[in-house]
């Protein structure tokens, strides 16, 4: 029964397998777009119904026009490279919220929400770019969906891809807390995983950089951010690889990703 139970599951892993753009790299996938997309909305619409929206009219500007034009030059290159099908997925969403903590974070479909406290370290739009570039590719990468398929899989094996309608929804927004955290940060993902935030690191850069924003600033405002919380981690640092080896890991891409993603 065990051997039954073990080949059904590396068989659902077999099947819910998508690919990484721009990395390439393999991921399970066992959540469709819609259910994740339906789970996401309805907890970023109850956090934008609890958060504080920033008043300050030129910090909200620089983040809806900065995180548009790399939106924008993210659709584009997902349609020149034979992904416009992922396009229908967004519907970017760019918000400063009036917070003190560093941090910024992206739902999947591409709700993506600043805090003040990390406007405060931005001198300029490449800087914010890193930032957002970050965020965006952590939805074009579906990591969401990717840790909702593991916590299913965990927690129901392979009988949760073939779970009936009702079975199915209610074993998906169990994983949908698991992510989003509910009860305790509500509608704001926990945090990803390294291995997961050093993809979304390269990945920022190739679109941040397509974007036409200079990528050579990235590890000096990542050192700025670790600066900055000299009294204790930024929440946007916190589940990232150690500083030294972020930063030496993007010093390392950016030769590969000035040659291959500049506009």
């Amino acid at each position: 029964m065990k051997r039954v139970a073990l080949l059904l599951a590396l068989a659902a892993v077999a099947a819910g397998c998508a690919t990484v753009p721009i990395t390439g790299r393999r991921q399970l996938s066992l959540v469709s777009d819609s259910e994740i997309l339906s789970s996401s909305l309805s907890q970023y619409k109850s956090y934008m119904g609890k958060a504080k929206v920033s008043g300050n009219r030129v910090q909200s500007a620089q983040v809806e026009r900065v995180g548009r034009r790399i939106a924008a030059a993210t659709e584009r290159y997902l349609r020149e490279n034979g992904l416009a099908k992922e396009v229908a997925n967004f519907a970017w969403e760019f918000n400063l919220v009036q917070d003190k903590e560093v941090n910024a974070f992206c739902m999947p479909g591409g709700k993506i929400v600043v805090y003040t406290g990390l406007m405060a370290l931005v001198a300029s739009d490449d800087e914010l770019a890193v930032v957002l570039g970050h965020e965006v590719a952590h939805a074009v990468a579906k990591h969401a969906n990717e840790r909702m398929s593991q916590q299913l899989l965990a927690a129901a094996g392979a009988q949760a891809v073939g779970y009936a309608t009702k079975e199915r929804s209610a074993a998906v927004q169990s994983a949908a807390a698991g992510v989003y955290g509910l009860g305790a940060q509500v509608g704001a993902l926990l945090p990803f995983s390294r291995k997961h935030e050093s993809e979304a690191d390269y990945m920022g850069l190739a679109l941040m950089t397509l974007a036409g924003y200079d990528p050579d600033c990235a590890p000096a405002f990542w050192r700025k951010m670790s600066a900055a919380g000299s009294g204790g981690t930024p929440e946007l640092l916190s589940s990232h690889p150690s500083d030294a080896s972020r930063v030496a890991a993007l010093e390392r891409a950016l030769p590969e990703i000035k040659a291959k993603y500049r506009p």
